[in-house]
C-alpha cells in the first residue's frame, strides 16, 4: 500500500476563509484505489513553505506520493509548479502532459494549467488543478498508472518490456 501526502495550496483556505473541497476529493480517490492517505495540510501560496513541506515529506520518507492541489494557474501568487520544480531531482513531464491532454475533452482552459510532476529521492510529486471537478477528472485518469511508476521508483516492481 503506497502512502500519500496531500497538500492544498490556497491563501483563503490557509486563512480559513474558504473550506478546501479539493483535498478531500484526493483523499477519496486515493483511498478507493488502495493508497493510504498519511497526511493532509492546507498551506498558503508561499513557495518557500510549499518547498519545505515537500522536502520534509520526501527527505524523511513520510510518503511515496505527494499529490498537490491548487496554485497551478496564472494568478500572481500561484507558485506550486515552481515549488515542485525547485525540490525535484528529476522531472516527470508525461504526467501533467497527459492530464492536460485528457482535460481538453472537457474544457479548452486546461491548456492554461502549469501543473508539474517530479521525483525527489523516492517520492513522486504530482500537481493537480485547484477545482474539485478538475481534481477528480485528472486524478482518476492517472491513478492506475501511478501504481506502476511508484513500484519502479520504490523498487517493488521491475521494468517490463512489452513485445
Amino acid at each position: 500500500m503506497y502512502r500519500v501526502a496531500i497538500i492544498t495550496s490556497s491563501d483563503a483556505g490557509y486563512r480559513k476563509e474558504r473550506e478546501d473541497a479539493s483535498g478531500p476529493v484526493i483523499r477519496e480517490i486515493v483511498e478507493q484505489n488502495g493508497y493510504q492517505a498519511v497526511s493532509y495540510v492546507v498551506l498558503p501560496d508561499e513557495q518557500q513553505m510549499l518547498e519545505e513541506e515537500m522536502k520534509k515529506i520526501a527527505d524523511e520518507d513520510l510518503a511515496d506520493l505527494i499529490v498537490t492541489t491548487g496554485g497551478t494557474g496564472f494568478s500572481p501568487r500561484d507558485c506550486m509548479p515552481e515549488a515542485t520544480l525547485a525540490v525535484s531531482e528529476r522531472m516527470v513531464p508525461g504526467i501533467p502532459e497527459a492530464m492536460r491532454a485528457y482535460s481538453l475533452r472537457f474544457t479548452k482552459r486546461s491548456m492554461l494549467s502549469r501543473a508539474a510532476a517530479g521525483i525527489r529521492k523516492k517520492t513522486l510529486i504530482v500537481n493537480l488543478p485547484g477545482s474539485p471537478k478538475a481534481v477528480r477528472e485528472c486524478l482518476e485518469y492517472i491513478i492506475t498508472e501511478l501504481d506502476h511508476g511508484l513500484g519502479i521508483l520504490r523498487g517493488t516492481k521491475t521494468n517490463c518490456a512489452r513485445k
